[in-house]
């Protein structure tokens, strides 16, 4: 990180578990990133994406569970029109 990240950072003190620690500095070991706060930082961007994740997958979860049944037949129709417009498709290529 340059000089300028370093004006936007912000100092903190504290203190973690030796489990945690342990994984901040595997993160550098193995030149993930370089020092400590830039593996504080990946861990919570890491974090952040797993909860993301989390919070979609449970609102979609809402979404299908409150539908009507006049919507389920709706999303019903949309999905074998896709599934059938994606035959053909190598998704691996």
């Amino acid at each position: 990180m340059g000089s300028v990240a370093r004006l936007t950072r912000q100092k903190i003190s504290t203190t973690i578990s030796t489990t945690a620690l342990s994984y901040l500095e595997q993160l550098i070991e193995k030149g993930e990133v370089h020092n400590l706060a830039e593996a504080i930082d990946l861990a919570i961007d890491r974090l952040l994406v797993f909860e993301n994740r989390e919070r979609l997958e449970n609102d979609t979860a809402t979404y299908f569970a409150n539908l009507t049944e006049k919507e389920a037949a709706e999303e019903q129709a949309l999905e074998a029109a896709l599934s059938q417009s994606a035959v053909g498709i190598d998704v691996d290529n």
